[in-house]
């Protein structure tokens, strides 16, 4: 595996700001950005952006709005971030499949997280969801500021801006009962990177006999030291690992999706971990992983496991 970042664009604000996101994470670590586009559009997603029943344009219009898509990311991004090597790749092939593929040559597949391009034709929020669901590769989704669709794009002197966020946070929401050393290790580097503090989110559940009508005054606080002494034990070689980073603890009784939510408003990233299984209809996502994507403010980092 090549150490590149690969951003998806489809022309929407979301791949943009996207785009300027990806380019921001291959200064930290050093790498190049590699900008990819999937210039076969599908007609049921270009029909809504053209009229209903309007015909699809030609492969060979198709493939000189994708050159042009990538040429003015591609200048763009050289302006305001200077030294960084940035290659384009035109894909032919649907969306989903073509980004897949891409994401197998990268270390780290960045994708707007919702947007429907009126030039682009395909509906982004659908295809990140899609390539998220089965993407082995870690994912970061970014929304546009704002969290608008069709936002004005920002001017060069504006488009540095998460450069800006570094020093906030980065949430982890961390599965105790599961913990993952790829997602934990993510989340850790990622706040190296940025000198920024770690703030972990984990959710944890009393016993089902503490609401059975006696009062336990003292089994909150016997559980609460537990579930402290397991997160102690669960972080202590990552701290020894990353001994810089400052880490912040932030315990939640049932489950840490609102919670997560919420930090993600002044957070500069949030970490997630995605189990790799089947559903009985479609692929996995889950819950905490839902609500994120539906409602976070900052960029959200999906790192998939067994």
């Amino acid at each position: 595996m090549a150490r590149i970042i690969t951003v998806g664009l489809d022309g929407s604000s979301a791949s943009l700001a996207a785009a300027d996101w990806a380019a921001h994470e291959a200064q930290l670590r050093d790498v190049p950005l590699r900008l990819v586009t999937a210039w076969e559009w599908q007609p049921s997603a270009f029909a809504p952006a053209t009229g209903l029943g309007a015909p699809v344009p030609s492969s060979d219009i198709q493939r000189a709005w994708a050159q042009h898509l990538l040429d003015e990311a591609r200048t763009h991004l050289a302006e305001v971030r200077p030294g960084l090597r940035i290659d384009t790749d035109e894909i032919s092939g649907l969306p989903v499949p073509a980004l897949l593929k891409a994401a197998e040559d990268a270390e780290l597949l960045v994708l707007g997280s919702r947007g429907l391009s009126k030039v682009a034709g395909f509906l982004l929020g659908s295809v990140s969801l899609s390539v998220l669901a089965s993407c082995r590769r870690p994912v970061v989704l970014v929304r546009a500021a704002g969290h608008g669709e069709e936002e004005a794009r920002p001017e060069p002197s504006a488009r540095g801006l998460s450069a800006a966020t570094d020093h906030r946070d980065v949430v982890l929401g961390l599965d105790l009962h599961m913990p993952d050393d790829a997602v934990i290790d993510f989340a850790f580097d990622a706040a190296s990177r940025r000198a920024a503090r770690l703030r972990i989110v984990h959710g944890w559940a009393l016993p089902p006999y503490y609401y059975s009508g006696e009062l336990m005054p003292d089994l909150n606080d016997r559980t609460a030291t537990q579930v402290g002494r397991a997160l102690a034990d669960v972080l202590r070689p990552w701290q020894e690992k990353y001994p810089a980073v400052e880490v912040g603890r932030q315990a939640t009784v049932g489950g840490a999706g609102r919670h997560l939510v919420d930090a993600s408003h002044d957070a500069a990233l949030v970490v997630v971990g995605r189990r790799i299984r089947r559903a009985t209809v479609g692929a996995h996502i889950g819950p905490v992983t839902q609500a994120l994507l539906h409602h976070a403010a900052a960029p959200v980092a999906v790192i998939s496991h067994d």
